[in-house]
């Protein structure tokens, strides 16, 4: 079996010109909403190419052997950093009702990771009611945390570290849901967004492990995007200063990464076979955002980017019971999957 923890909605257009709308008038006409039928829906997932492709999206992850994904908002359509910020809301809870949708038409397919409105300069408490809302009322089974919801603007965010976000903390700890963290936009042209997601998550991991979340919430479940950024590749960098703060008592700082986990949406074998060798296959869940960024096929191998599972499969250390665990156990476990194995 594969899950694929990371995985965005496909809608179709009438929800991407609700965006254009409320973000023409400001909030002027009022909410409205997009009025997508199941009919519509269906399309968008069974029958809509996608890229310029031959493929749906359900045909893509059938071809490519993705047997659920947990879908969320396309992160850099997120928006957070537009005013007012109950556009923000607006807009974040719709894409939820969307994907609370496709989730009822295809339950044995799709499970709902919900989007935060994180409204930037903003207290939390919308982004809390809406998981409050997401979790208990549509049955999602985490959601998308963005560390900088300025969006590379021109405030800094407080750090993940920082007691601004200790209330959203404390609500994923009651509600024992994970948190993914992923950036949103960039409003820089020297960083775009992809870039910028990369670079978030690496900052996102530093600002975590050099604070006392995880001892003020020890059950704290913490899942980071696309392999951890640069923090695998570049660990000794941040291994050495923990090794003279270790003198006085501290963790080493690969001793901290095991209190997160980390998706495998990485498209070269050796990346993914990398990550598993330094964070270990108990901390690693199966992720390949099919389709999306690397929904490509390499000239060299004659093989689709993003189909990530041959790259755990092929890993000669890994037991079969490893690989298992990184396909589909781990994920099933973290996010309380029910699911009749």
């Amino acid at each position: 079996m594969i899950i694929d923890c990371h995985a965005h909605v496909s809608a179709p257009a009438e929800l991407w010109a609700y965006k254009a709308l409320i973000m023409a008038h400001r909030g002027a006409h009022g909410r409205g909403g997009p009025v997508i039928s199941d009919e519509e829906l269906r399309y968008a997932v069974e029958e809509e190419k996608f890229l310029g492709r031959h493929d749906s999206h359900m045909h893509y992850i059938d071809r490519l052997g993705t047997d659920m994904q947990l879908i969320s908002p396309r992160p850099f359509m997120a928006m957070h950093s537009e005013k007012p910020g109950f556009l923000v809301q607006w807009w974040t809870e719709e894409v939820n009702n969307i994907i609370y949708r496709q989730t009822k038409l295809w339950p044995n397919r799709f499970v709902g990771i919900a989007g935060l409105p994180q409204a930037s300069g903003e207290p939390l408490t919308a982004s809390i009611k809406e998981l409050e809302r997401c979790v208990n009322e549509l049955g999602f089974k985490g959601c998308l945390l963005n560390p900088d919801p300025f969006e590379n603007g021109p405030e800094d965010p407080p750090p993940l570290g920082d007691r601004y976000w200790y209330p959203l903390y404390e609500k994923l700890c009651e509600l024992d849901v994970p948190a993914h963290i992923h950036g949103t936009g960039s409003r820089s042209i020297r960083e775009p967004y992809t870039l910028r997601f990369i670079n978030e998550e690496t900052t996102a991991i530093v600002g975590l492990l050099n604070s006392n979340v995880f001892k003020d919430f020890p059950k704290l479940k913490i899942v980071i995007s696309h392999g951890g950024g640069a923090i695998p590749y570049q660990l000794g960098r941040f291994e050495a200063g923990s090794l003279r703060r270790a003198k006085g008592g501290g963790e080493l700082f690969s001793e901290q990464l095991k209190k997160l986990y980390f998706d495998t949406v990485l498209y070269t074998p050796k990346a993914v076979e990398f990550l598993l060798d330094v964070v270990g296959p108990d901390r690693c869940l199966f992720g390949a955002e099919c389709p999306g960024v690397g929904s490509e096929i390499h000239p060299h191998t004659h093989r689709e980017m993003d189909d990530v599972a041959p790259s755990i499969q092929n890993i000669s250390w890994l037991t079969e019971t490893q690989k298992e665990d990184v396909l589909f156990r781990n994920t099933m476990n973290l996010y309380k999957l029910d699911l009749n194995l």
